[in-house]
């Protein structure tokens, strides 16, 4: 396993800089290699080093991009200060695939679309969907609670997410729970896709009877 992925980007004029823009990057990463990220690795992203517990509220606030999403009025200092985050003493993040993994994760990260938020969305009634910024479901899925995030602007530019795509945050804990509860809604929904194909096969066939009708 790398200590780290990715090179010092040159600093702006506060001098924040880090490995990647920020750290939902690390995540699209992480699928393809195993990696530790420390804080300095981070520190490009102020509000993501406050999500995943880097960063205090207090610290993050004095931060250059933190104090430009306030002004532009993308956030408020409520929201801010209401975000959830990784609670505890951080000094390091491993990212690996899930199938690499030898012991059990904190959280599982994937990208869905909404077909897949619906499966996933029926299999976990408790599922907090959320908005952003699209880094806190880190902290929610590390206090036991799945979560998807719609995703926000800075991410989805910074991770090069495609416009259908969404994120789902789930605890490590959970897993084996979880992926029982999805294949057995999946099965649940296969059913009635199959229903719901055979019923409208029925009007297929009475649009087909109409227009050999009109061209009599």
């Amino acid at each position: 396993m790398d200590d780290v992925a990715g090179e010092f980007a040159a600093p702006n004029e506060a001098g924040r800089t880090g490995r990647a823009p920020a750290g939902c990057v690390f995540w699209i990463r992480g699928a393809d290699a195993a990696f530790a990220t420390t804080a300095r690795d981070h520190a490009n992203c102020s509000v993501g080093s406050l999500t995943h517990g880097f960063l205090s509220l207090e610290e993050a606030a004095q931060r250059d991009d933190v104090a430009a999403v306030l002004e532009a009025g993308w956030v408020d200092e409520a929201a801010l200060g209401s975000l959830p985050h990784v609670e505890g003493d951080v000094d390091r993040v491993i990212y690996a695939p899930l199938e690499t993994v030898s012991v059990a994760p904190d959280v599982v990260l994937m990208r869905i679309y909404g077909q897949g938020l619906m499966t996933l969305r029926g299999a976990l009634p408790d599922l907090a969907i959320e908005g952003k910024p699209q880094c806190h479901i880190i902290a929610l899925a590390k206090k036991g609670r799945a979560a998807a995030s719609v995703g926000c602007a800075l991410s989805r530019v910074r991770t090069g997410m495609k416009p259908e795509e969404m994120t789902v945050a789930l605890p490590g804990a959970r897993l084996a729970e979880i992926v029982s509860a999805i294949e057995d809604t999946a099965a649940l929904d296969g059913a009635m896709a199959s229903y719901a194909a055979k019923d409208s096969k029925r009007f297929v066939a009475s649009r087909f009877e109409a227009r050999t009708d009109e061209t009599k």
